[in-house]
């Protein structure tokens, strides 16, 4: 039951949170990562074509010619996507570089002058509740930015709440139904496509960048460590702030 009270606070706290950070004018932001495989295989939609095409009907990833990992980011007040495709793994250091050309195409123009970053994140993944990698290499993000970053955790099993679950990422799946993903390029361009009626519009980056598996935290990162954990359910809500504060 306790943990059950726990997860009904926390959706009461995140609530809190984004019409503090609104009001105020600060970004908040919706994040979350998926993973596809490149090759020939058969994805759900309808497509028209003049002639047959013949795929895989399941995708093995022993078949695939490759992966694209989308690590997409939801602007919840001007209602943009961006998603960076990453073509290595999905690792703490790669949520936080998607997060990094974010802000530095898009977030720093919307929000001039902003001094905090509000993140709302699953518990799992790349950037888990439990992982202090993560929070190292957020860390490393709030330095460089220059800004006050605040992560607020969806508890588990209810990352279907989370907003970017339900207002980019449906539309994102939209766009590319029922198209073989034969290249990372293909992938970019229908993604770009991406629109809604409400005025949804979606911005790519391909990362190329090869990421390393079995990092770990620095030796005195967990005694040392800006992060600053909240008195009310620490393990999901924290922030760090840039060293020149």
């Amino acid at each position: 039951m306790k943990a059950a009270e726990n997860r009904n606070e926390q959706f009461e706290n995140i609530v809190r949170l984004r019409a503090e950070y609104e009001k105020a004018g600060h970004p908040a932001i919706s994040i979350d990562t998926k993973k596809k495989f490149i090759g020939n295989f058969c994805r759900d939609g309808t497509l028209y074509t003049r002639e047959e095409i013949r795929t895989f009907d399941h995708d093995f990833g022993s078949f695939a010619d490759g992966v694209v990992i989308p690590h997409g980011i939801y602007d919840m007040r001007h209602n943009t996507g961006h998603i960076s495709i990453g073509t290595s793994r999905d690792t703490s250091e790669f949520a936080c570089d998607s997060i990094r050309i974010w802000w530095h195409r898009e977030g720093m123009q919307r929000y001039p002058g902003a001094e905090k970053l509000l993140i709302l994140c699953d518990g799992g993944g790349s950037n888990s509740s439990r992982h202090y990698l993560f929070k190292e290499d957020l860390v490393r993000l709030a330095d460089e930015l220059g800004i006050r970053i605040r992560v607020t955790h969806y508890p588990p099993y209810t990352s279907k709440y989370n907003p970017i679950e339900h207002r980019l990422f449906p539309h994102v799946t939209s766009a590319c139904e029922g198209v073989v993903f034969t290249s990372v390029g293909v992938v970019k361009e229908l993604m770009e496509k991406t629109a809604t009626r409400t005025g949804l519009r979606v911005t790519v980056d391909i990362i190329d960048k090869v990421y390393q598996t079995g990092r770990r935290v620095s030796e005195n990162f967990k005694n040392n460590m800006r992060i600053s954990f909240d008195d009310y359910l620490p393990r999901w809500n924290y922030e760090t702030v840039p060293a020149k504060n």
